[in-house]
């Protein structure tokens, strides 16, 4: 008996989109030949989240669904952001294999078939897509945007083990019941680290090949929007809590330590201010001799008393709160370990049992 041919890799190529009616049909029209070429190693599936657009995207993106049976489109009323995005897709995907892609193509669709052949490779759950590790490039990147991205990145690098050249990319490809079984909080870019963080905490692989982050059509297409000062502040404040998530000790422990031995320092030199006077003070001075000593170097140097004081309390206070936080921290993984265990064992039984019917 000849057994049946084992089907090709399910894709689910993941696009989210907000007011992109100007550059849809034609980016998508770009996207599904590049899949075309590809139609001898997989099956694709091209999910078009309208994450609230206010402009015709929506209703674009439906004619195409309509000319194309791989395409599904996805809707939100408002917008959410990408992160909410992201999440409706994975949600909804249903492939061996997750890929997202901006569909302004500012990472051309070639990156799809890289990360694919990378992650079936390794094995990996997650694969990123980098344009800062060697033999990655950026291309007419608006400066701005630029020095948010490269500082951003190398700030969280500092945190996260691994050696991970980008934690913020939004191009990636991720194993699809790995992907469908983490349990996402973030509503914004911060779900990119938070991905890359539970994905650790499950000790999932994460590989990461070179991508050319390219905005020419971008730059051809006109001045890029302005980006809000709010928004940039909130870009900021999310990148630093990501740091600390991934490692608390360096915000906390680490400065705790420092002052501490800056305290050392000051409060040696408080020691010998009070000692020089305690030398002068009159043996049969009223009050005791330690407690004028004290004072007579307080006043000569009251600035030494109070740096020094309140350096070892704030010493005191960081390292406290780091050794709480380190201990949260090992709380937090073992539930975010339990909680994804438990959702992957809750969509196991609902597969058999929709394999039953």
């Amino acid at each position: 008996m000849v057994s049946a041919a084992k089907p090709l890799p399910l894709v689910t190529l993941l696009l989210p989109a907000f007011n992109e009616a100007g550059v849809l049909e034609e980016n998508v029209g770009i996207i599904l030949a590049h899949l075309a070429t590809l139609g001898e190693r997989y099956r694709f599936e091209v999910l078009i989240v309208n994450d609230g657009s206010r402009d015709a995207t929506g209703q674009l993106a439906e004619a195409l669904a309509a000319g194309d049976p791989r395409l599904r489109v996805l809707h939100h009323v408002t917008n959410l952001g990408l992160g909410k995005a992201l999440q409706t897709g994975f949600e909804q995907s249903r492939g061996d294999y997750v890929v997202t892609l901006d569909v302004d193509l500012s990472y051309s669709p070639d990156h799809v078939e890289r990360l694919l052949e990378c992650i079936q490779l390794t094995h990996a759950q997650l694969v990123l897509a980098s344009p800062y590790m060697p033999g990655g490039r950026l291309t007419n990147v608006p400066w701005l945007r630029r020095t948010l991205s490269v500082w951003g990145n190398r700030f969280l690098k500092m945190f996260a083990r691994g050696g991970l050249s980008t934690l913020t990319c939004m191009v990636r490809a991720y194993d699809g019941p790995f992907l469908r079984s983490l349990a996402l909080r973030s509503t914004d870019m911060d779900l990119m680290p938070e991905v890359i963080y539970k994905t650790m905490v499950l000790r999932g692989r994460i590989e990461q090949i070179p991508a050319h982050l390219d905005w020419t059509r971008q730059v051809a297409a006109g001045p890029p929007r302005r980006a809000s000062s709010m928004r940039i502040l909130r870009h900021v404040v999310s990148t630093v809590l990501s740091g600390f998530v991934f490692r608390p000790f360096m915000f906390l422990v680490l400065p705790g330590l420092l002052a501490l031995l800056f305290s050392g320092y000051v409060n040696f030199w408080m020691l010998s201010h009070f000692m020089d006077a305690l030398a002068i003070v009159p043996p049969d001075e009223r009050g005791g001799r330690a407690t004028a000593a004290f004072a007579q170097a307080f006043a000569r140097f009251p600035h030494t008393f109070i740096v020094g004081f309140l350096s070892l309390v704030l010493a005191v206070l960081l390292i406290g709160l780091g050794v709480l936080a380190l201990q949260a921290k090992k709380y937090f993984e073992e539930t975010v370990f339990l909680q994804m265990s438990l959702k992957s064992a809750l969509q196991r039984i609902a597969s058999k049992a929709a394999d039953g019917r």
